[in-house]
Parts: structure tokens; C-alpha cells; sequence
């Protein structure tokens, strides 16, 4: 069709589309796979575009609304999972390309034949295809924040840097874009009941005489003493735990990725292709048991916290605990972050940003020249300061 022909056409169906309801936008629309719809206008590819909330096509520019769906976010039963093995528990089977350099299990459009690893940057051949069977997710939170208005937030960590290489800004502002990706995870509600043994101390304090020489001559002096009074006390704590997050990938760095929080879980929306076109998957390498255990070492900080506070005193010891799990649930969810991977001197230093807040974490080389001069100058500026004042207190 040539493409005057095709734009004439674009024009008039945007302005029927103002008149015409979801139902009937949603009988034009055709799905070829997770990642591709096509414009029933044109035939373009049609991509979320989150400054809009809605489909928008390459090609033609015309912008569908996502209806909203009547389904709720679900928990699903933990234990059910792990006795049936799956189960009745809604399944897909996905074909992935696995990156051998950093392990990340990544999803491609269909017609891509290569692309390089959002996660490393390494070159990938869509030929080394892994299908695996995985627990379908639940829920998802869209992405908030295009590539340019994250593009900007990555430029402007990149100038508040410090001790960067004076050519870092150079090499890290040539990358043209950030690659946008749904990250799995998990979330998992539990209620906790923790039983403890441990100790209460309580402060007191004696009086005790001193003696010091002062100008040749012996004087005794008094101070108080503080000592710890120890009690023996055990007890039990009850918690429910709600939405403990845990990240099923082994492909960002988990300090990073936790430096990316607190996501806004209240904002989910149930699971719905169209929301993943335009962007890249990732499948879970952290299965859902191996999740909880992850999990459990989150909920068990706060546990340890609450019994210190349960106990009392001054000081607290805790000597023993169990903690019994029960009402497990779980949540298979795709949260957004835009990444980017860039090499300096040789090594793979990889960038996030939460699509939601705009929150940038990431790797970054330092400059060694840089902190020996700042070191020297410090160094040298105290010693002047104590050299002036040590010159007006003798004046």
C-alpha cells in the first residue's frame, strides 16, 4: 500500500476510533505473540508507550487505549504449589535466549535473528534458543517513565559523579539508549509466630572511689559505675508479613537492585501482554522455593528486631528462637527497570533505573589519581588549618 495511501487511512480511523468503544477496538486488534501486535490500521508494530498509558504504532502513530481489566491482583497458595508442582497453577511456556556470558534468560521479538544482552552487552544469536515451563506471571507494574525521560535521569548521575575519569562522561553518554525490561520477582505474605529464649539487661550503677595526683598531692575522688543486671525471660512475637520482595534474577546485582526500591506494589495491574510490548522479558532463574528461603532471611531481621523489643530493658540477648510459617501466599510479578551495560578498560559495568521513580543505580570505575589528589589536598588543607591556629593562639 503506498504510504500516503496508508496515512489516509490512519487519519480517518483515529478520528472513528474517538467514537468507537473498547469492544470494538479490541475485535481490529490481532496478537502475533507476547511482544508483537500489529496496528489493524496499517499493519505497524504497536508498542506501550508510557507517557500515554496506551498502545502507540511505529509506523502511523495511532494510540489504543489498554482496557482495564475486572481482574483482581491474586495471592496464590504457597504450599498448594509446592505439594501438586505446579498444579492447577496457570503455566507458560516461553523461548528465551540464554546469554553465556552473564546467564541472563532473555526474551526477543520473533522476527529478531540477533541483539545484544540488555544485562552485559554481549551479542546474542536468537538461535540459541532455551524453552522452559514457569509459573505465568501474575501481575505487573507498566512502565512509567520513557527512554528519554530516563535517559535524562541516567545523564544526570552520570555529571554528579564524583571521582570519575575525566573521559567516563564521554564514553557513558554514548550510549543512546537504555533498554527497557519487565525483571521477575517474587512477593510472599506469610504469618509468623516465634517463640524465644534470651536475656533482659537493666542498667544500675555504684558508687566507687578513685584517687588521683594533682600538683604533688593525693585527693579521692568518687564516680558512678554502670553495671548490667541480667534476667532470664522468654516470650513469643506474632508477625504478618506482607509483599516481602524478593528478585527472581540472577542477572542485575541484588545491592543495586535493592537500591532501586521501594517500588509502588499498591499500583499493580493484572498481567496483560500489551503492557510487555516494545519491551524485553526476562524468565526467573529463582524458583519460587528457593524464593521463600530468600525471603525468610528478610523476615527473620525483622523477627530479631521484634523480640529485642518484646524483651525489653536496656540490653537485649536472644539466645534461642523458632519461627513457624503459616497462610503462605505468593505473587509471580514483572517489575520495570531500563538498563544498560557499557565496558571501561575491559570491564562490564552495568546501569539501572527504576522506570517508575527514575531511581539510577549502577557500577562505576573510579579515578585512582583523583582520590590520591583529593587525599593529599585534604591532608595538607587540615595541616594548614592547625599550623594558623596554632600560629594566632602564640601571637
Amino acid at each position: 500500500m503506498p504510504m500516503r495511501i496508508s496515512v489516509f487511512i490512519c487519519l480517518i480511523f483515529n478520528q472513528k476510533m474517538d467514537t468507537e468503544n473498547t469492544f470494538e477496538f479490541e475485535e481490529n486488534l490481532s496478537d502475533t505473540n507476547q511482544q508483537e501486535l500489529v496496528c489493524s490500521a496499517c499493519g505497524g508494530h504497536l508498542k506501550f508507550d508510557p507517557a500515554t498509558n496506551k498502545l502507540k504504532c511505529d509506523a502511523c502513530g495511532a494510540e489504543f487505549d489498554i482496557e482495564a481489566s475486572d481482574e483482581e491482583v491474586n495471592e496464590l497458595d504457597f504450599n498448594k504449589y509446592v505439594e501438586e508442582n505446579l498444579g492447577s497453577i496457570e503455566t507458560q511456556t516461553l523461548h528465551t535466549v540464554e546469554c553465556e556470558n552473564c546467564g541472563a534468560h532473555v526474551t526477543f521479538d520473533e522476527n529478531v535473528v540477533s541483539d545484544r544482552c540488555p544485562f552485559c552487552g554481549t551479542i546474542l544469536v536468537v538461535t540459541n534458543t532455551v524453552a522452559a515451563t514457569q509459573i505465568k506471571p501474575g501481575s505487573l507494574l507498566p512502565f512509567g517513565l520513557d527512554k528519554q525521560q530516563s535517559f535524562d535521569k541516567f545523564k544526570a548521575w552520570i555529571k554528579a559523579l564524583w571521582f570519575a575519569p575525566n573521559d567516563l562522561s564521554k564514553r557513558m553518554t554514548d550510549i543512546k539508549e537504555l533498554q527497557g525490561i519487565y525483571v521477575p520477582y517474587w512477593t510472599y505474605d506469610t504469618d509468623t509466630n516465634t517463640s524465644y529464649y534470651g536475656q533482659r539487661g537493666t542498667y544500675y550503677y555504684t558508687t566507687e572511689t578513685y584517687t588521683v595526683n594533682v600538683n604533688g598531692k593525693t585527693e579521692t575522688r568518687t564516680r558512678q559505675v554502670r553495671h548490667t543486671r541480667w534476667t532470664p525471660v522468654s516470650g513469643s512475637v506474632h508477625i504478618f508479613f506482607d509483599d516481602v520482595l524478593v528478585m527472581a534474577s540472577k542477572s542485575l546485582s541484588q545491592k543495586h537492585a535493592n537500591e532501586l526500591e521501594p517500588w509502588d506494589l499498591e499500583h499493580l495491574v493484572p498481567y496483560d501482554e500489551k503492557y510487555l510490548s516494545g519491551f524485553r522479558t526476562e524468565t526467573y532463574q529463582v524458583d519460587l522455593k528457593d524464593g521463600f528461603e530468600t525471603a525468610k532471611k528478610q523476615i527473620d531481621n525483622k523477627i530479631y528486631r521484634a523480640i529485642r523489643n518484646d524483651i525489653g530493658g536496656d540490653e537485649q540477648r536472644v539466645t534461642s528462637k523458632n519461627t513457624s510459617y503459616s497462610a503462605i501466599t505468593f505473587k509471580h510479578i514483572l517489575l520495570p527497570v531500563y538498563i544498560s551495560a557499557y565496558r571501561y578498560n575491559d570491564k562490564v559495568y552495568q546501569i539501572l533505573v527504576n522506570a517508575r521513580t527514575g531511581e539510577v543505580q549502577g557500577d562505576r570505575p573510579y579515578s585512582v589519581w583523583k582520590i590520591i589528589f583529593f587525599s593529599i589536598f585534604s591532608i595538607s588543607a587540615a595541616w594548614l588549618a592547625a599550623y594558623l591556629m596554632g600560629f594566632f593562639e602564640d601571637m
